[in-house]
């Protein structure tokens, strides 16, 4: 396998930093609420139901993102493709990541008390615009509604890309770009139909690739101490 590149981590990590900036601009500027006018009226969302939208979209989405997972559970044992050029340990990496990264977004979700677009007063429902950086303070709506949980469904994926990208490069750019169109796909979906703003779409997507960047961190960390003991001289 090649050898992965020493400053590899620091570039992602600097990239993620200017990614954190930029979300955190995105929330300052209000365009959250100007492209949910876009498919929102004070009626609500005419597309909400739309069968394209709400069953094979969403139900199919999250289905095919599930069928990936066992997948690759599946690649563990009997690996296919590039994948053979993965020892076990990364093989593992690649299946459980988007499982950690899909928990990670739920467990926010669980916490927050921003509601959905569908359920604020200006689309029709009950609840008031809170920020969803204001913890703790509820809208008057059911909230559970921050980050985007469907679009994770995608972007759960976008960890595959640290595992791949020293055995298989091509494929791992390839993995790369298809789990973000997806998840960008899906995201949009789900803010036509009033179930999520873009910024809980491109939250989710830092939060995925955030908890990819951790588990290298990690599955790095643990390779490096396997080498150390292996280099270490056995006692008689």
């Amino acid at each position: 396998m090649q050898a992965t590149r020493p400053s590899s981590l620091k570039s992602a990590m600097a990239i993620s930093l200017l990614a954190l900036a930029a979300l955190l601009l995105w929330d300052a500027s209000g365009a959250d609420a100007a492209l949910a006018r876009l498919a929102g009226t004070p009626a609500g969302f005419p597309w909400r139901s739309a069968p394209v939208l709400a069953v094979w979209m969403h139900d199919g989405g999250k289905a095919l993102g599930w069928a990936l997972v066992a997948a690759l559970l599946l690649a563990v044992r009997w690996p296919v493709g590039a994948l053979r050029r993965l020892p076990r340990a990364q093989r593992w990496q690649l299946a459980l990541g988007p499982v950690l990264a899909v928990a990670a977004v739920t467990l926010l979700k669980q916490h927050s008390q921003t509601s959905c677009p569908w359920d604020l007063q200006a689309f029709g429902g009950s609840a008031a615009w809170v920020s969803h950086w204001q913890w703790g303070v509820g809208d008057g709506g059911p909230g559970h509604c921050f980050p985007a949980g469907h679009a994770s469904t995608a972007f759960c994926f976008l960890g595959g890309w640290f595992v791949l990208r020293d055995a298989a490069p091509r494929a791992a750019w390839a993995w790369l770009g298809a789990a973000a169109a997806a998840g960008l796909v899906l995201g949009l979906g789900q803010q036509w139909r009033g179930a999520h703003f873009m910024s809980h779409t491109l939250w989710s997507a830092w939060i995925c690739w955030m908890v990819g960047l951790g588990l290298e961190g990690l599955a790095r960390a643990s390779r490096g101490r396997r080498a150390c003991r292996a280099a270490v001289p056995s006692r008689s």
